[in-house]
């Protein structure tokens, strides 16, 4: 393969365009506009996820004035947002703030390497378009890339699905001349995927059955947020009242994960009493009723109970049991029960991974992410100038990547102050454990399976990841950046960056 283009040289490099990417390009444009950056995008739009997933119902499953950024409201009154809406929030937010004009599209990075010599990144991207690469150099490099895969969603195999004669859609993956109008449909799963897909796919189809090894918790949110309706409605300046409603939808969403946490079984009444009102007497409240507690695995969310309605009204049904085998015309369960389908949706979750599946190395030793803690939830141990946007799982993830985005933007200014040109956050023995930085409180399938490729959180201090945004806030945004752990160097390059690329 040959680089045909002349290395590019930065003061930051950001992997991704999708929600965390423009947020941090946002923050840096804003705070260092004396500073170079690029952001590499491999989907030729704006977006990330909300440009992937095209699926019928997609949307939000975290409030949007929560779910927006920080620094630019979110117009409108919907608690829940559809995919569109926010695809083109994001890409309006990337043209308010310039960054739009700083994203070069269609770039796969395949590997990015630290060198201590050149005090750079040198990042080897692949134009997807032409099969050719691209060198990219930067004192800084960003992950802004998510935790999985856009090139195969996780999906298990099924004995007999060979046999069967319908089609096979993933979410991820959804065709656009998919017709499933007077069709029967089955949409394996019960996460946030499949209750969204449910209400829009039961509109038209013939008939449509959730399929699901076992429950989840569901709780019913308004459509319209009140306490939005009631700002729009006042002569308060819209950026005063976007944060008043933030501030109000972040602690609300706190003590809900709180109060699970500490009266689960209080909680799992309340909740299961919820749903007993919405579902009517026809459908059993035992396909509601997990076998874990509340935010043992995420809690869904669903608008006005569209989800409920549709089961209350037979427009679809709900079914909990397990896969014996595929037919030539649709599922045997183990139970005996068969479903008839011609369509199989597969909402069954994620395949993870970092980094878009591109390695990184420093000073020639690849990093193997897992064997590495996370420092304050944003840089990887022991590598050099790179930080990583990772967000919560108990809560929207643009809160954690605004303060990522902050934190980094500190992090810099301090260098530059200071005279530094390196940073590196070291841990010890004594700071490691093994638990994943997703946590081991959630046993979700997909932090199940992130284990095998998220960095570690340590035992103490700034390596424990405690995804509580009240108490990030003080730590990101307001203390002291040099701490023992995080190691500045004053060391200038002695290669030049085409050396490096050349090396």
């Amino acid at each position: 393969m040959t680089t045909t283009t002349p290395t590019r040289d930065l003061d930051v490099l950001i992997i991704g365009a999708g929600l965390s990417g423009v947020g941090m390009a946002c923050t840096l444009s804003t705070d260092h506009p004396e500073l170079s950056y690029a952001v590499l995008e491999r989907r030729q739009a704006i977006g990330g996820t909300w440009d992937l997933f095209r699926y019928p119902g997609i949307r939000s499953d975290s409030d949007m004035l929560t779910f927006g950024y920080g620094f630019r409201p979110w117009v409108g009154t919907k608690i829940l947002s559809d995919g569109p809406g926010i695809k083109e929030y994001v890409t309006e937010t990337a043209q308010e703030y310039g960054v739009t004009d700083h994203i070069t599209f269609g770039r796969k990075v395949v590997r990015s390497e630290w060198s201590t010599l050149a005090g750079r990144w040198t990042v080897t991207a692949l134009d997807e378009a032409t099969g050719l690469e691209e060198t990219w150099t930067a004192k800084h490099l960003v992950a802004a890339t998510g935790y999985y895969s856009y090139d195969e969603g996780y999906r298990p195999t099924w004995t007999g699905e060979e046999r069967f004669g319908g089609q096979f859609v993933h979410p991820q993956f959804w065709p656009e001349d998919l017709d499933y109008a007077g069709k029967k449909v089955v949409v394996i799963g019960s996460g946030a995927t499949a209750i969204s897909l449910v209400p829009e796919m039961a509109k038209t189809a013939a008939h449509v059955t959730m399929l699901q090894r076992s429950p989840s918790y569901i709780m019913t949110v308004p459509a319209e947020d009140p306490a939005a309706s009631i700002l729009s409605l006042t002569r308060m300046p819209q950026m005063v009242g976007y944060k008043t409603g933030r501030a109000r939808n972040i602690a609300l969403q706190r003590a809900i994960y709180t109060f699970c946490k500490a009266a689960p079984s209080v909680a799992r009444r309340v909740l299961l009493g919820a749903v007993k009102a919405q579902i009517g007497r026809k459908v059993s409240l035992q396909h509601f009723t997990p076998s874990y507690n509340p935010w043992d695995e995420r809690l869904c969310v669903v608008p006005n109970g569209d989800l409920f309605r549709t089961f209350r009204r037979g427009e679809a049904t709900i079914v909990t049991d397990h896969i014996d085998t595929f037919t030539e015309t649709g599922i045997e369960l183990a139970s005996g029960e068969t479903i008839e389908a011609d369509i199989v949706v597969t909402a069954t979750g994620l395949k993870m991974q970092l980094m878009g599946g591109s390695a990184v190395y420093v000073d020639g030793e690849e990093v193997v992410v897992r064997e590495k803690l996370l420092y304050k939830g944003v840089l990887i141990e022991g590598v050099p100038n790179f930080a990583a946007v990772i967000g919560y799982t108990n809560s929207s993830w643009t809160l954690k990547a605004d303060l990522a985005a902050t934190y980094f933007s500190r992090l810099l200014d301090f260098m530059a102050t200071s005279g530094y040109t390196t940073f590196v956050a070291e841990g010890t023995d004594e700071d490691r454990d093994d638990v994943s930085v997703l946590g081991a409180s959630m046993r979700s399938g997909y932090i199940a399976r992130g284990d095998a490729v998220m960095p570690r959180q340590g035992k103490r201090g700034p390596w424990v990841i405690r995804n509580d945004y009240f108490r990030d806030l003080p730590m990101l945004k307001h203390a002291r950046i040099d701490t023992p752990e995080l190691h500045f160097d004053t060391r200038r390059p002695v290669a030049t960056p085409a050396d490096a690329a050349a090396s």
